[in-house]
């Protein structure tokens, strides 16, 4: 931890141990994760990906990851807790690359931040504003906090308290007080009700079209 590497030579020092089930590269610098608590990180983590899974179950043409490696720069390849992105053909901003890692920013990050709470906060929101990542979902354990940053003019700004609802991915809403108590009936009742909007079906809708479209081009 704290070695300044190239991303080329962090991941071959990466691949080189496979031991390490986690490291990143942040500005130049490499950060390794602790151990993992269970109530500070494990449920919440699972949580997230759970309400992801339902969105994505609801939304053809997204697609969720769960701590996938993703290459920003030269300086940034990160392993963010979740992530949700649209699919590269219907104007996703990522990409798989030849040897199956992600590249480019996805639409959505979430990370848990427990121990890790000052460079989620500050190093990796940097990261991740400069790159484009739309929005960024903060879950603070530790100050039972969920922040929701939306990237607008290229800077992030917050979402106001409450259900927080996705501009990205219409339809994607968070009860974060239920999240953060571990409730995860009431996570996902929300998000129904957000999935059975309006806002979600023209989504859905648009992304159909698209998914149409690219497949009538393909065919020709």
């Amino acid at each position: 931890m704290g070695d300044h590497l190239s991303r080329a030579e962090f991941e071959r020092r990466y691949e080189a141990s496979p031991e390490i089930k986690k490291a990143e590269l942040i500005e130049g610098v490499v950060y390794m994760v602790a151990a993992v608590r269970f109530e500070q990180h494990g449920r919440p983590h699972s949580d997230v990906i759970g309400w992801l899974g339902v969105y994505r179950a609801a939304t053809q043409g997204v697609l969720v990851g769960d701590n996938a490696t993703v290459r920003l720069d030269n300086d940034n390849e990160l392993q963010p807790d979740a992530l949700l992105r649209l699919e590269t053909a219907l104007g996703g901003q990522s990409h798989i690359g030849a040897d199956d890692y992600l590249e480019g920013p996805p639409e959505l990050i979430v990370e848990i931040a427990a121990s890790s709470a000052a460079y989620d906060l500050h190093s990796k929101r940097r990261v991740y504003q400069r790159n484009g990542v739309r929005e960024y979902v903060v879950v603070q354990m530790y100050e039972r906090l969920v922040e929701w940053f939306v990237l607008r003019e290229g800077v992030y700004e917050p979402l106001e308290a409450g259900v927080l609802r996705s501009e990205t991915f219409p339809g994607l809403w968070l009860d974060a007080a239920a999240l953060l108590s571990g409730d995860l009936a009431a996570v996902l009742e929300v998000l129904h009700a957000g999935t059975a909007s309006a806002e979600h079906a023209a989504f859905v809708a648009q992304l159909r079209g698209g998914a149409q479209r690219e497949t009538v081009n393909g065919g020709g």
